[in-house]
């Protein structure tokens, strides 16, 4: 409809309570590693004319799925439930990965003073079948900003820390 008549149809509106839900809903299963289910809305896209209600609004959400959902099962949650009409995932293929607290990397890097964490983060070790743990130089919330940068010290550090890594191990 036209922006200057009454509309009471108004997807952007009707939105608001999408966005709502996605920020309130929590999912039933907790991680002791990875906690709970995150999800973000990190884009919303409507309309074409500054004097037009839009028909219908899409939104991208950012969904970081723990260890205890596959992807396949978040995305039937979230079908069954949100009050999307269409929910279509981007990709169902990198679910999350663990390694075990006992693996022997694991243990020399908490003999060297490392400590572990799950991170709300995905890599390419996703795609890996055997067990991976992810361990870079530098500050992960500076992924993705505008002007990501690393320390040449923090390289540095990261080199050391490899190589006492696989002198424990070998």
């Amino acid at each position: 409809g036209h922006a200057a008549h009454p509309n009471t149809d108004h997807a952007i509106y009707k939105t608001i309570d999408v966005l709502k839900w996605f920020k309130d809903y929590t999912f039933e299963k907790r991680s002791p590693v990875l906690g709970e289910v995150k999800m973000t809305v990190t884009q919303i896209n409507a309309g074409k004319q500054h004097n037009a209600i839009p028909a219908e609004v899409d939104l991208v959400i950012d969904v970081r799925v723990n260890d205890k959902y596959t992807n396949a099962e978040i995305e039937k949650i979230l079908k069954e439930r949100s009050p999307c009409t269409t929910i279509k995932a981007r990709s169902l293929r990198l679910n999350s990965s663990s390694i075990p607290i006992d693996h022997p990397l694991v243990e020399a890097g908490i003999e060297l003073g490392r400590s572990t964490y799950g991170s709300p983060t995905l890599s390419d070790q996703a795609v890996l079948r055997c067990p991976s743990l992810k361990l870079g130089p530098g500050d992960s919330t500076r992924s993705h900003t505008a002007d990501e940068f690393i320390y040449l010290s923090e390289i540095e550090e990261g080199i050391d820390l490899y190589i006492k890594l696989i002198e424990k191990i070998i």
